[in-house]
């Protein structure tokens, strides 16, 4: 059940004790991920991978570069960093994902690189990343709802530091859209979902610009909330 007080905004109510007890309550497979929609999970790939394209990422055999390091936020059991990301992506991927459970399995394949088992607000570079290491790509999707505003902003602006910005480096944000006039806060997994001017507020507070944003296909037959992929850079 989703709900928001009108009296205070709906990011105040998310309690990451809540939130991390739902998790660690649901399945370590593509089922639990996605919330009894699996069926999704190609097409939401695809058109990852399609977003990624037009950015210049993507298979060498068709013209794109592929990236030495990402970064994965909120991983859950690695359906993105695996199937996308190591799939002529990225060389290497580093995880955060504060269940332990939905990484075990992650650990020690190739390419997958270092797991960090905390939330994203635990998450910085200055004393988690070792000095000159940076990432051509961070992916962060369906998990910036357990956040709260000011600790969004916090996350991406420590995020931009990961950056190598002289390689073209960049954010990526993939989430759905709240389409009630408001953010709500949903009381099932103590999280929030944003409206879009929402994002863009948040992202220009962390002083990133965005240079692609794109509405997910293929989601409407399921009934589903629009998803956006907001591509971002430092200013």
């Amino acid at each position: 059940m989703s709900s928001s007080n009108q009296d205070q905004p709906a990011d105040v109510l998310i309690n990451t004790t809540d939130g991390l007890a739902y998790w660690e309550s649901i399945s370590a497979d593509v089922n639990g991920m996605l919330g009894g929609f699996p069926h999704i999970s190609k097409v939401d790939i695809q058109g990852s991978r399609n977003f990624l394209a037009k950015l210049g990422v993507g298979a060498k055999a068709r013209g794109k570069r592929t990236v030495e390091r990402a970064l994965e936020g909120g991983a859950g059991i690695g359906r993105v960093t695996t199937g996308l990301l190591l799939d002529g992506i990225a060389n290497q991927v580093d995880v955060i994902e504060p269940i332990q459970k939905f990484t075990d399995e992650l650990k020690g394949k190739p390419g997958v690189g270092k797991v960090w088992n905390m939330g994203l607000e635990q998450w910085d570079p200055a004393t988690e990343v070792q000095d000159g290491e940076k990432y051509d790509l961070i992916w962060i999707q369906w998990c910036v709802g357990h956040l709260t505003d000011e600790q969004l902003v916090r996350f991406l602006e420590r995020c931009k530091t990961a950056l190598d910005v002289e390689k073209g480096g960049f954010i990526v944000v993939k989430e759905n859209n709240s389409t009630s006039g408001k953010d709500d806060f949903d009381e099932l997994d103590s999280s929030v979902t944003r409206e879009d001017p929402t994002f863009r507020r948040i992202f220009k507070e962390a002083n990133l610009k965005l240079v692609q944003v794109e509405l997910q296909k293929g989601f409407q037959s399921s009934g589903l909330l629009p998803v956006r992929m907001y591509a971002l850079k430092p200013e």
